[in-house]
């Protein structure tokens, strides 16, 4: 039997035009797909079509397999000599446990691969019309993830709240309020500009904007649902003049 293999591929945000050559090529080939939740049904057609398809998708509260089942899950599949795709939204790396599964891999001595997807921070806010660094707004960005391990938000908030620089939040509309108020809290003015975005990169994207003070009234009258991505600084102030993608949606909508 021949060795199997694990590629461990970021799907990007949402939209499959923004999937990479690299990830296209390997889903076309597969044996096995184990996908997540984030994974849109466009990009999961692009597989094979005659490969099995394992739906080991996590939300909060919700895991179809917990992730060291899902690790021996892997590590089996490749033992069978599969070439099996774990396909990630976004990039792997980027809160995506990529480096939980990768250790596993490694641990049992499972060849694997690495393939970069486009993260959530940067698909998302390109098409929100966001730049998450400008000259005259921002001079640097930080990810974060809008709850732990633990379930929790318990974040730095000293260093958050820094000046001059934009964050990105990824999973955090549950604590949106509390994420807002801690900010605040802890000195970023309650003026400052915030978005939050719905199903970036898809035809269902929807961009609610408003200040730290406003944001959480704005997204609950919006009733957005997950995923969404968080973006809070300056250069938010930008959305109005440079979206491009929702904007095009509605005129089109209008023909």
């Amino acid at each position: 039997m021949l060795p199997g293999m694990v590629y461990l591929v970021g799907a990007g945000p949402g939209d499959p035009e923004l999937l990479t050559l690299r990830a296209a090529k390997l889903l076309n080939e597969a044996e096995v797909i184990v996908y997540d939740h984030l994974v849109s049904a466009p990009i999961l057609e692009m597989g094979n079509s005659g490969a099995q398809r394992i739906y080991a998708g996590k939300e909060r509260g919700n895991h179809t397999l917990v992730q060291s089942d899902l690790n021996q899950l892997l590590v089996r599949l490749a033992r069978e000599g599969k070439r099996v795709i774990r396909l990630k939204g976004g990039d792997p790396f980027i809160f995506g446990r990529g480096g939980e599964e990768v250790e596993a891999l490694a641990a049992a001595g499972i060849a694997f691969e690495v393939v970069p997807g486009i993260t959530a921070a940067c698909g998302v806010a390109a098409y929100a019309g966001i730049p998450l660094t400008h000259r005259d707004h921002a001079n640097s960005c930080l990810f974060v993830a809008g709850h732990l391990k633990d379930g929790s938000i318990d974040l730095d908030w000293d260093f958050l709240a820094r000046p001059g620089r934009t964050l990105v939040v990824y999973m955090g509309l549950l604590g949106l309020s509390t994420l807002c108020g801690k900010l605040v809290a802890h000195g970023v003015p309650e003026t400052t500009p915030a978005a939050i975005i719905q199903h970036g990169t898809t035809s269902s994207q929807k961009t609610v904007a408003g200040t730290l003070a406003t944001l959480p009234q704005l997204a609950q009258s919006a009733r957005l649902a997950p995923p969404t991505l968080i973006i809070i600084g300056d250069v938010v102030r930008l959305h109005a003049q440079l979206d491009w993608y929702e904007s095009a949606a509605v005129g089109a909508g209008a023909d």
